[in-house]
């Protein structure tokens, strides 16, 4: 209870502290006695937690998309991918960024070399969830408040920062330092053994986003994995506290009180129920709600909820399951998803070692949310999960790790990567015509980018790619 009253204490902190340093940037004069800077512990909790925050709003977005998730309302924004300006979201991660350029700044000027190697792995992952989405955007003008036109750097070579950024961070957290990260750090509470850990399985997951590409290097995919996280015990995640909910759990409760969210795609319901694959998956009932009388029953995507009551006949995100508990974790990163990067690296070097990964990712995954051990045992043997490595193909790997990556943005990223394969996985009904028969690619820029910074925005379309899914 006094980690969890300390954790709302420094998340307190942080937030007068960033608003004194907004108040400051606007302010012409300086006040000796406010401090214009946060200090190296506020920018670390505030880091830390908007980093899940991120991690949600994102997964918010792009859910419907890898049709996790489906509107019950006909035709909505999300669902049938027209463009929307999300530039709530885009602020949110400049927000976060701006304040690790500024916790990197600090502590090397301070010497702190493991807050600096957080702040660099942080910055590697919110660097990599922007141009997910969006492609090109600023950065090297972007966090410095020198411009407010801020030219746009080449997706490509954004990515090289983000690799970039994480060997720079290993180097930090490998060596001795004065300052000590404790339970500022929302994720790991100071643990740099998983910092580290956490930093290899980020560089994986990176490289292996080239698997589209010539640069695909699975050895060296395989190679950072080899330095990565060992179980679901080094799972970097935020948990929440009574003073502020999971942001999984605010849907889930809206919906309760009939502000329609989170309502569950036919597709999520038809892939484990035994519709579309022979087998049913016991982890269905640990992720969405029944309905009321006990069924499973999605929405097709693009359609709605039909002539279906607001509650009762639909399955929906419910309140207090994994994904939904007020003090449920949002998972930025996982074993799971390491084990099924590897299963995906391997596949064509080390089949035997692909196909154990594999297994062992859904095993971590059922693990994780709680499904009983009988279950697990009972869904891991059964042939049509445990093929056998000859009949074990890529798309095993890419609707397991699916599944496993329920609400989570990179989903989107191997949705693309994949060209939306899954079984039976169809553009929604009144899908945007401009799209011209194609999913979704990246977002569109936001309103507020396009009206201060237009000059420079990229003159793209929504199925224009990223440039590790050409």
């Amino acid at each position: 209870m006094n980690f969890l009253k300390n954790k709302y204490t420094y998340l307190v902190i942080s937030g007068l502290f960033m608003f004194s340093s907004c108040e400051d940037y606007l302010d012409i004069n300086d006040d000796p006695n406010n401090p214009t800077e946060a200090p190296i512990s506020a920018l670390t909790v505030n880091s830390t937690f908007e980093t899940a925050q991120n991690t949600f709003r994102m997964g918010n977005i792009t859910t419907n998309y890898v049709q996790h998730l489906a509107s019950p309302n006909p035709a909505s924004s999300s669902d049938v991918m027209d463009p929307v300006s999300y530039s709530s979201t885009w602020s949110n991660m400049y927000n976060v960024m701006t304040d690790l350029s500024d916790l990197i700044n600090q502590a090397s000027e301070t010497s702190a070399n493991h807050y600096q190697g957080i702040g660099q792995i942080l910055m590697a992952l919110n660097l990599g969830m922007t141009v997910d989405a969006w492609g090109s955007i600023p950065y090297s003008e972007g966090l410095n408040f020198q411009t407010i036109t801020p030219s746009y750097d080449d997706d490509s070579q954004l990515y090289q920062e983000v690799l970039t950024l994480l060997d720079q961070g290993f180097g930090n957290l490998s060596n001795p330092t004065e300052i000590s990260v404790g339970e500022d750090d929302f994720i790991y509470e100071g643990d740099i053994d998983k910092w580290i850990k956490l930093g290899n399985m980020l560089k994986a997951r990176y490289l292996n986003h080239y698997s589209e590409t010539d640069s695909y290097d699975p050895v060296a995919v395989l190679a950072a994995l080899d330095e990565g996280m060992e179980s679901n015990e080094d799972d970097a995640q935020v948990e929440y506290f009574p003073e502020e909910f999971n942001p999984w759990a605010q849907v889930a409760i809206d919906n309760a009180d009939l502000l329609l969210g989170g309502w569950i795609s036919e597709q999520f319901i038809e892939s484990m129920d035994g519709t579309l694959y022979t087998v049913q998956d016991p982890r269905l009932p640990y992720m969405v709600g029944a309905t009321d009388d006990g069924e499973y029953i999605g929405v097709e995507n693009g359609a709605g909820r039909g002539n279906a009551p607001e509650q009762g006949a639909r399955s929906v995100l419910e309140p207090d399951d994994f994904y939904t508990g007020e003090q449920s974790p949002i998972l930025i990163a996982t074993y799971s998803e390491q084990k099924f990067i590897e299963a995906e690296a391997a596949f064509n070097i080390d089949k035997s070692r692909s196909y154990q990964a594999y297994l062992a990712g859904i095993r971590a995954h059922m693990t994780k949310i709680g499904v009983e051990p009988a279950e697990i045992d009972a869904y891991i043997n059964n042939p049509a999960v445990s093929m056998g490595e000859a009949a074990f193909s890529i798309d095993d790997i890419f609707k397991e790790k699916w599944i496993a990556m329920f609400l989570h943005p990179e989903t989107w990223v191997d949705a693309r990567r994949y060209d939306y394969a899954y079984e039976d996985f169809d553009l929604p009904v009144n899908v945007n015509p401009d799209l011209n028969g194609e999913f979704i690619a990246r977002l569109a820029y936001p309103d507020s980018e396009i009206s201060r910074n237009g000059s420079n925005v990229p003159d793209v379309s929504l199925t224009d790619k990223i440039f590790w899914d050409e």
